[in-house]
């Protein structure tokens, strides 16, 4: 049966670009996304991924309104911009990004009322939109696959995955860079601020670059999803070990390694490649889990 399966496996890397694209993509999703997972874990920030894939969601709508509009006016965009609208997703996701990061510092709104109002005002304002504006007969089945993913991974453009490839690389690069800086600003921002370092600097750039991993994540596992892509990794990682190091690396090779598991079994088995991904993740988290617990004992 495994050998089937290799087979099967092989199969598909070599005679499906989309597949090689999907495992790709998806490699890259997860690591970054355990980076800056761990970060957000411990300042207590998760739900921010909530938030931010919904605001996601209607812009994605808002791109697809556009398009029926240029459409329904007698023109058409450019193929690369009516085909991708990742850039126009991202700008939104960023302008919301910061504002949500930076709640703390908003006096006339709540920050968890400044979330819940962008996150549910998002929601409802693109299903409006989509179905309004709809630019295909089932509009359930877009809405359903924006939300869950479904095989939108397997539908990447060529110029999608080299965006894909270039933001996650910049992620990654800018995630190593500034690793001694975000380090400190995540466990004590005060101490961090008073030792000279821009802590607003450092929270603007956290916010841009979870925007842009909302952006990207979005095609693996659909905008209701994407949080357990930054949180069940890094809780995961912290169930064995404590430093933010040893944590790091662990939530970014368990992340990377329950993705592709995730889009193997569901190419293999016909499951919705989203909600695969997050039980792999759920799974490996109860592991870890037990074997904290036994370490700890043993410890004892």
């Amino acid at each position: 049966m495994m050998a089937d399966i290799l087979a099967t496996l092989e199969y598909y890397w070599t005679n499906l670009p989309s597949f090689r694209y999907a495992l790709i993509v998806g490699v890259l999703i997860a690591l970054c996304s355990s980076l800056l997972g761990v970060t957000l874990v411990l300042k207590r920030l998760s739900f921010i991924g909530d938030g931010l894939s919904h605001v996601a969601f209607g812009g994605i709508a808002i791109a697809g309104m556009i398009n029926v509009l240029f459409e329904r006016a007698g023109h058409r965009l450019p193929d690369f911009i009516a085909k991708n609208n990742m850039p126009f997703v991202l700008a939104i996701t960023i302008i919301c990004a910061v504002p949500l990061l930076r709640r703390s510092q908003n006096a006339k709104i709540n920050g968890d009322a400044l979330l819940a109002m962008i996150s549910v005002g998002a929601l409802a304002l693109g299903y409006l939109l989509m179905n309004i504006f709809a630019n295909s007969t089932n509009v359930t089945l877009d809405v359903c696959s924006t939300l869950f993913g479904s095989l939108l991974i397997l539908e990447l453009t060529t110029a999608e995955v080299w965006l894909s490839v270039g933001l996650s690389v910049a992620v990654v690069v800018l995630f190593v860079l500034f690793y001694n800086k975000i380090f400190a600003v995540t466990f004590d921002e005060n101490f961090s601020k008073a030792t000279g370092i821009n802590t607003n600097l450092y929270n603007l750039l956290t916010a841009i670059v979870v925007a842009v991993i909302i952006v990207l994540a979005m095609k693996l596992v659909g905008s209701l999803l994407i949080s357990a892509l930054l949180i069940f990794p890094a809780l995961s990682a912290m169930r064995l070990f404590k430093s933010f190091l040893k944590v790091t690396v662990c939530s970014a090779i368990v992340s990377v390694v329950c993705t592709l598991l995730g889009i193997i079994i569901a190419t293999l088995y016909g499951t919705p490649i989203g909600p695969t991904i997050v039980a792999v993740d759920i799974v490996c988290f109860i592991c870890f889990t037990i074997a904290g617990k036994i370490a700890g004992r043993v410890g004892n």
